[in-house]
């Protein structure tokens, strides 16, 4: 039996979700990044904007050069995260068999479940319709056989597309045809440069190449990989998801600094955001990392296992400020980074002589994350020593 693989992924996510919390932004270039002024990049850019030639990862001055006139956002990955769990926990009453592969997308195998929700297609309706009434955002689905196919669908008709790859092997072999080379997975900048030296620039080209030939560009076994994509071939499962076991958080400075009390500060917020995150998802850190990259991209990285999993901001930031101290800034910094590791379910606050103080402080953090809930994140903060 043919397997039945969806790939959902949602349209323009950070964007979306800006314009969905601000009906006033709708319709207009949406910018989630850096400011144009400041270093840094698009992480993503609403549809209006993507018309002036605006994509993520691109750095925000050009973003700011192409669309004078988009509205510039920070990220607010807390409300993304939040979309994220609300939108993953629909596709679980479609099926267990889900993979994600970032908060916006994730592949989902239905195969078997037609008899509850019938063909492959009106899965996706059904999906994207339940999507749509439940968090008002869109969503664009690719149905095929395996999963190379159905990301490539996902993506031929946004935003709020649904594409339906044929079965037939000599109906796929044309649908693949016409598409560039660089669609293949696994064909990266380098390999995309080398397959167009030698005039391989469509899926249609690697289908017509012999073996042989092709390996000369790009090895043997990328060869016999690329030749089986090109005719649609892809037996790899769905992996299911797996619990996270790490969190970290970063922030680019606008310009490299050497003062410790702004870095500290920056830390601060960090851990902040972390712990905020921490408490949502129901899980405690057993440790602690910092990240520092100087001037010149040098990084270093520090890590500490707690005596006993935490969750409460006060913790967190007592143990990252220890490593941070123990650092001498021998350059400016770039980038500072903040995260946790080895997460568990359950504190540790039982095997603590302190168990008292340490439910307090976790009571405190939840207490200060319902205010800023209510108030906005820069309603309350940390103080940091």
């Amino acid at each position: 039996m043919s397997r039945v693989i969806l790939h959902v992924d949602m349209d323009a996510f950070y964007a979306s979700v800006e314009q969905l919390d601000r009906p006033e932004l709708r319709g207009k270039p949406v910018v989630v990044g850096a400011p144009p002024d400041k270093r840094g990049v698009v992480s993503a850019a609403s549809y209006e904007a993507r018309k002036f030639g605006v994509h993520s990862a691109m750095p925000s001055r050009e973003a700011g050069r192409k669309c004078p006139h988009a509205i510039f956002l920070p990220p607010r990955m807390y409300r993304y995260e939040q979309a994220s769990r609300q939108i993953f926990s629909i596709f679980e009453r479609f099926t267990p068999l889900i993979e994600p592969l970032s908060l916006d997308e994730a592949f989902l195998d239905m195969t078997g479940a037609s008899r509850m929700f019938g063909n492959g297609k009106s899965t996706a309706i059904k999906i994207r319709e339940t999507i749509k009434k439940e968090t008002g955002l869109t969503a664009s689905v690719g149905i095929a056989s395996n999963k190379f196919l159905a990301k490539i669908a996902s993506d031929l008709n946004k935003p709020d597309g649904l594409t339906v790859v044929p079965e037939s092997p000599a109906d796929i072999k044309t649908f693949l045809a016409p598409l560039p080379v660089g669609r293949l997975w696994g064909v990266g900048n380098v390999t995309l440069s080398r397959l167009e030296r030698a005039g391989i620039h469509t899926i249609g080209d690697v289908q017509h190449i012999a073996p042989e030939n092709l390996a000369k560009h790009v090895g043997r076994d990328s060869a016999v990989f690329f030749k089986e994509l090109a005719v649609g071939m892809d037996d790899r499962p769905v992996e299911t998801v797996r619990i996270e076991q790490s969190i970290s958080r970063e922030h680019t400075f606008d310009t490299d600094i050497q003062d410790r009390t702004k870095v500290r500060a920056v830390l601060t917020e960090l851990v902040e955001d972390v712990g905020s995150q921490l408490r949502e998802l129901g899980r405690y850190a057993g440790g602690v990392q910092i990240k520092l990259r100087w001037r010149g991209f040098e990084t270093i990285t520090r890590q500490k296992k707690l005596q006993s999993p935490v969750v409460d901001d006060f913790s967190l930031l007592a143990a990252a400020c220890e490593l941070f101290e123990k650092e001498k800034l021998i350059k400016p910094v770039r980038l500072i980074g903040f995260g946790v590791y080895a997460l568990t379910d359950h504190s540790g606050s039982q095997l603590s002589l302190f168990n008292s103080s340490s439910e307090k402080m976790e009571t405190v953090s939840r207490t200060v994350d319902i205010i800023r809930r209510k108030f906005g994140t820069n309603s309350i903060k940390l103080g940091h020593q």
